[in-house]
């Protein structure tokens, strides 16, 4: 009997052994990088205004690192906190765990050079080797030129210093381990081709992450055949809501709008008579920030909505809200 209970704890204690060494050769290899570059990025006034544009109405850095009031229609930011660090992402908006999107300003990046900011924009690793969970979408913002990448890192520089600290969050188990896997090496473009609109459509539906709502998931992975058809969901304490169908299909898509209705449907809320509201129990909402896209140019959302017209149509009819 006690041979038999010596076989089984010896088993038992080579099994940790080999688990424990597993685990460290696993944390030792992942996450693959390239180690921040050493680059000093020059803070031009025409940076600044292209990041601050970028930041705030295309890629979607202001609207996820910074709190939202969503007793107002499309939660706008709370006056005073920009970039001061988002809400909590958990479970209810896709997130195996709980995360918030920590503070942008001098505050916290101060600690980080600009090589090290550039890395976890772009490869989703923080200035301590840490992998960083896509909802960071560093896969969708590797994708931008090193010129808007450096004007991006240039505009977060100019934010007022707001103090606030962020809780990291956690993710949950397998997702804590299969996160370490996901970022890799990248090489930066040097730049992209403004002069045909449908390539610089899909370059601008790229790195303001579009897909990453407008398409159905399945366990975080995106549904196969189902680009840009709408269905991802996310529930609020009060509602929910489902993204949109902004395929070109006809009947459930956005293939019978004109580009001048495209556009038009994003300026709504640049009208100067517009005046946001705090919205009575059980209205319409929706996490789709129009306050921050709306200041995109014409010509920005003209390209886009070229480069939609060649996706591939489905149909697929979608309920946009609910009271809970």
């Amino acid at each position: 009997m006690n041979k038999i209970l010596k076989f089984f704890l010896w088993l038992l204690g080579g099994l940790f052994v080999v688990v424990l060494v597993g685990l460290i050769f696993f944390n030792l290899s992942f996450p693959k990088s390239n180690p921040p570059s050493n680059v000093e990025v020059k803070y031009t006034p025409e940076r600044i205004e292209r990041g601050k544009y970028l930041a705030n109405h295309v890629t979607g850095c202001m609207d996820c690192h910074s709190p939202r009031d969503f007793s107002f229609y499309g939660g706008p930011v709370i006056s005073g906190k920009a970039g001061s660090g988002g809400d909590l992402f958990d479970i209810n908006l896709g997130v195996p765990g709980k995360l918030f999107p920590p503070n942008l300003t001098p505050f916290n990046l101060k600690k980080y050079s600009d090589g090290e900011l550039i890395r976890a924009m772009t490869e989703g690793i923080n200035k301590d080797g840490k992998a960083l969970f896509p909802l960071m979408p560093y896969r969708n913002l590797a994708q931008l030129s090193k010129e808007d990448i450096y004007s991006i890192v240039a505009y977060i520089r100019t934010l007022p210093s707001v103090e606030n600290t962020v809780d990291e969050g956690s993710l949950d188990f397998p997702m804590n381990l299969i996160v370490k896997t996901i970022p890799q090496p990248v090489t930066l473009k040097e730049s992209f081709d403004k002069t045909n609109s449908v390539a610089y459509g899909k370059y601008l539906v790229t790195v303001a992450s579009c897909a990453d709502c407008h398409t159905p998931m399945d366990k975080g992975t995106p549904i196969a055949g189902k680009d840009f058809a709408g269905g991802f969901t996310v529930t609020f304490p009060k509602f929910k809501v489902t993204s949109a169908n902004i395929t070109p299909d006809i009947e459930t898509g956005i293939g019978s709008w004109t580009k001048e209705t495209f556009i038009a449907r994003f300026k709504v809320d640049t009208d100067s008579s517009y005046v946001p509201t705090k919205l009575p129990e059980g209205a319409f909402n929706t996490i789709m920030p129009w306050l921050f896209y709306s200041g995109m140019t014409r010509e920005d959302l003209g390209a886009i909505y070229d480069y939609l017209r060649t996706v591939k149509p489905v149909k697929n009819q979608i309920t946009r809200f609910t009271a809970r």
